[in-house]
């Protein structure tokens, strides 16, 4: 059995190469929000910046994330999040569902950005991503040999992934909620022990989200851009200084 959940404080982050005064908003994100982490967890950051809005008027266009590993922080500019939260990207998604504790840059227009997070949601989008990502995660643990106990250790690991991502796929079509931290992480843990040991375990789970997705929900079949749009376009003027 893996290790129980520790409490893991946040650390102090390094400035990242964005101009001063632009994250708008960002928070601790991965095992840490779910429940799952343990002691030799690593804390993953995800956040979003505005980039000076006279940069996409040159030649060449600002740089659309911001990726660092001491610490594990990913910034994505503004448009680019929301472009995959449009498509329901599991991992960039969740910044707009963090409890409220978990937040470490929340600035007017960050807010107005949870303020509309349901309106960048689609069944359809998440069926295709939640069920993609979860079928990535089965493909993985297929491959892992579990006589090695490193590589069961990862095993263990897609196996929790897949079972979490299936939970917040089912519970998105059904209430239109992305519950981040999870109300049983112990079950998830050990179910994904479970499953490492007998993969054919995730098929069923994939093959009983799948059906439950296929059926009605409470979502709309495609996302309403005008709020994301139009947030965008105040973004943008937010961040325009114009030529002395």
């Amino acid at each position: 059995m893996s290790a129980r959940p520790v409490s893991v404080p946040p650390v102090s982050v390094p400035p990242v190469s964005v101009p001063p005064g632009t994250v708008l908003l960002s928070g601790i994100v991965g095992s840490t929000a779910y429940g799952l982490a343990h002691a030799g967890s690593d804390v993953d950051r995800l956040g979003l910046f505005a980039a000076p809005t006279e940069r996409f008027h040159g030649l060449h266009r600002p740089a659309e994330s911001q990726v660092t590993t001491a610490p594990d922080r990913t910034l994505h500019e503004a448009a680019k999040w929301c472009r995959l939260a449009l498509g329901c990207n599991p991992t960039a998604s969740e910044l707009v569902w963090l409890p409220d504790d978990l937040y470490e840059v929340r600035t007017p227009l960050g807010e107005e950005l949870i303020g509309i997070r349901r309106s960048f949601l689609s069944a359809r989008a998440v069926r295709n991503a939640y069920l993609g990502y979860a079928t990535q995660q089965f493909r993985k643990l297929r491959t892992r040999d579990t006589s090695d106990p490193a590589s069961r250790a990862r095993a263990a690991k897609h196996a929790r992934h897949l079972v979490r991502l299936l939970d917040q796929a089912v519970r998105l079509h059904e209430a239109g909620h992305n519950l981040v931290r999870l109300p049983d992480p112990e079950r998830v843990r050990e179910l994904g022990e479970r499953i490492a040991d007998d993969p054919d375990r995730a098929e069923r789970l994939l093959t009983a989200a799948a059906d439950r997705l296929d059926r009605p929900g409470v979502l709309p079949e495609r996302p309403d851009e005008r709020p994301a749009d139009a947030w965008l376009r105040r973004v943008r003027t937010a961040h325009w200084t114009p030529a002395a």
